[in-house]
């Protein structure tokens, strides 16, 4: 029996168009988790760092019923950093959901439920992150889950296609490359098609539809 009275700090709890990953494209309620450790050069979610308030689990599920909509994804901030984090995901499945996870990669994945799409971020070196990558964390990613790198320049494009290939990730997940600005998309498609790899390029959808729109997209 899971104890639904649980609590986490929420940020932002919405509606919206997936933006990234493979999912990009469908209708999703957004649970986004306050808090983060990391300090990506790239941020576009400070605001979740510190801002939110503690919602019972209970509460959390109530309040996305009035959206009709079966995908969520929790996200952050670093939704890992929360204990009850997993919690919650277990309770959503529980509900009939379909879950996906955003995660920065540093945190370990081993108790998230199996059911739920793992999205998680190798951090690129512009990040001023990527020391800190959790490569165990690969033994915990599944065919269904997605491993993406957030590229801000032409040397992150290289690191991103060199790590794909030094750990096989596209034989293990999904592989996205994603970036932080729309001016790269030529040379990540060049470069890409030049790797031969089972690599997808992603924009990031949301911005192109609400572009300068931070809260709820």
């Amino acid at each position: 029996m899971l104890d639904l009275q649980k609590k986490l700090t929420i940020n932002e709890i919405f509606y919206s168009i997936q933006g990234e990953s493979y999912l990009a494209g469908l209708p999703c309620v957004f649970i986004r988790l306050t808090g983060c450790h990391q300090r990506c050069t790239y941020c576009d979610s400070e605001f979740a760092f510190y801002e939110g308030q503690k919602k019972s689990i209970a509460q959390i599920l109530e309040s996305i019923k009035e959206y009709p909509c079966r995908n969520v994804l929790v996200t952050g901030g670093e939704p890992l950093l929360q204990d009850n984090a997993t919690l919650l995901m277990s309770a959503l499945l529980q509900e009939g959901y379909h879950v996906a996870v955003e995660t920065g990669g540093n945190r370990s994945l081993e108790k998230v439920p199996k059911e739920v799409v793992k999205v998680m971020d190798l951090k690129t070196p512009s990040s001023g992150e990527c020391e800190r990558n959790n490569y165990n964390n690969l033994n915990f990613i599944l065919p269904q889950d997605e491993i993406k790198f957030v590229v801000q320049n032409s040397d992150d494009i290289d690191w991103a296609i060199e790590t794909v290939q030094k750990y096989q990730l596209e034989q293990k997940a999904h592989v996205s490359i994603s970036p932080t600005k729309h001016e790269l998309l030529p040379t990540m498609a060049e470069k890409i098609l030049e790797s031969g790899l089972k690599i997808r390029q992603q924009v990031q959808l949301h911005k192109l539809i609400w572009p300068g729109v931070e809260h709820g997209v």
